[in-house]
């Protein structure tokens, strides 16, 4: 961890202070996903076993999980889990229902009806990553707006295990939510496989999920490629920063960054605060924390990233905040809706000392798959909007025509485009011969 003092930085020491973890080897992996995909363009089925072999350790028959598969997994979950699932898929489907975009008709002059008309995405690929932990909230997160959003044709792809199986709440999830092609891939490989069409995976048309530096950069890839498909939105490692003040709780802040931190090594969390006491002990419940969690090891060296940052004022943080435009943004301060104005820049925020960021990754309602390195500036979070698309209609009139035909012709004429003012003369034209 560092510990720093924002006024005490020039520029390039506040942009370092700021900056991600560096993404190792980034030219080389550009190459390795580039070649990795190239393969299950040109082999399919027998690039995707080869590779599952090479990187999940297991060798598969079928890549498409069987109906067996789904009732056994079913058979595995104990029902208090389950219980937990129906409750988290309730609290999700209503936030996304009652956020989802409508269709909207307006009449902008008389006889001129414009409208916005919503269509679901053909296909949808989503990925469920299953590295170092299975993720059956982020099965939940992708499957309920699809579900919201009218898609029909949804897969998953989801990692296997050294035994050939995929997790078995993750399959009960997929199932629960309708999903009922998922197939047993992961990685590059699963990204590439849903972007183009291999083998026995549908080609999609839009990708979505998180994933790791392989998996984030087959989808970067895939998104610049006219035949590869769509994604959700650009992301990198998981992140927090929680702005704090002298009255916070030094344990539940501690506990919010390593609840991010035990993420994955590369995760990365900040502390800004305006009290240098909270900083002191905060600095200490992270060490007596981090000794007591699961995934120790993995956990420390995300900590090698954090930074704990004092700053003048809580005004000062949310500027600092919003310069980092971090993943989720936690406020334990007082009053903090009152700062809630400020925030510019997030893909999620949690208000108080009693919201903490687990519970926005699991059941509040949000969703979880969210910008992060930095794009929360321009990208938001996964939605029922990220699975539709919104398709702009108008109808004219005669008499609509001839209200908004001048307007149309002087900006057509001033630009130069003599055939866009001919397609609109030719007609008032007519109007005027009574035609």
């Amino acid at each position: 961890m560092k510990r720093l003092d924002w006024n005490a930085l020039d520029a390039a020491a506040r942009r370092e202070a700021l900056a991600r973890p560096a993404q190792a080897r980034a030219a080389e992996l550009q190459r390795d996903v580039a070649r990795l995909i190239e393969q299950v363009r040109a082999d399919g089925d027998t690039t995707l076993r080869a590779l599952t072999r090479r990187y999940d350790g297991c060798q598969l028959g079928a890549l498409e999980v069987q109906a067996a598969e789904f009732a056994a997994a079913a058979a595995a979950v104990a029902p208090e889990l389950r219980a937990a699932i129906a409750e988290a898929r309730a609290r999700i489907e209503a936030f996304h229902r009652a956020t989802a975009p409508t269709p909207t008709a307006l009449e902008t002059a008389p006889g001129v009806r414009c409208e916005r008309v919503l269509r679901p995405i053909g296909r949808v690929g989503l990925y469920a990553p299953a590295g170092s932990a299975p993720l059956p909230s982020t099965v939940l997160m992708l499957a309920v707006p699809a579900a919201l959003a009218g898609c029909e044709d949804v897969v998953l792809c989801t990692p296997a295990n050294a035994e050939g199986m995929c997790d078995a709440t993750v399959l009960y999830t997929a199932r629960l939510c309708g999903v009922s092609r998922v197939f047993k891939l992961g990685g590059a490989q699963a990204i590439a496989a849903m972007a183009y069409g291999a083998g026995c995976v549908p080609k999609c048309d839009k990708v979505f999920g998180p994933g790791n530096a392989w998996v984030t950069e087959a989808k970067r890839q895939v998104a610049l490629d006219p035949d590869g498909a769509a994604i959700d939105m650009p992301a990198g490692p998981s992140e927090v920063l929680v702005i704090a003040d002298a009255a916070a709780d030094a344990d539940f802040v501690a506990a919010d960054l390593l609840a991010q931190a035990e993420h994955g090594p590369d995760s990365q969390v900040l502390l800004l605060s305006d009290a240098p006491g909270l900083i002191d002990a905060v600095a200490q419940a992270l060490q007596a924390q981090v000794a007591r969690l699961g995934r120790e090891a993995i956990t420390r060296q995300a900590l090698q990233h954090a930074r704990l940052i004092r700053v003048e004022s809580i005004g000062q943080a949310l500027e600092v905040s919003n310069l980092y435009a971090p993943e989720h943004l936690i406020l334990n301060v007082g009053e903090p809706r009152r700062w809630l104005a400020a925030v510019q820049n997030a893909g999620s925020v949690f208000l108080g000392a009693w919201s903490p960021e687990a519970v926005g990754d699991y059941c509040s309602g949000t969703n979880h798959v969210l910008p992060t390195y930095g794009y929360a500036r321009a990208w938001s979070g996964v939605s029922v909007a990220s699975f539709v698309k919104q398709v702009t209609v108008q109808e004219l009139s005669p008499q609509g025509l001839a209200a908004v035909g001048a307007c149309t012709l002087a900006l057509a004429v001033a630009e130069r485009l003599d055939a866009h003012a001919n397609a609109v003369r030719l007609r008032l034209e007519r109007l005027e011969r009574g035609a």
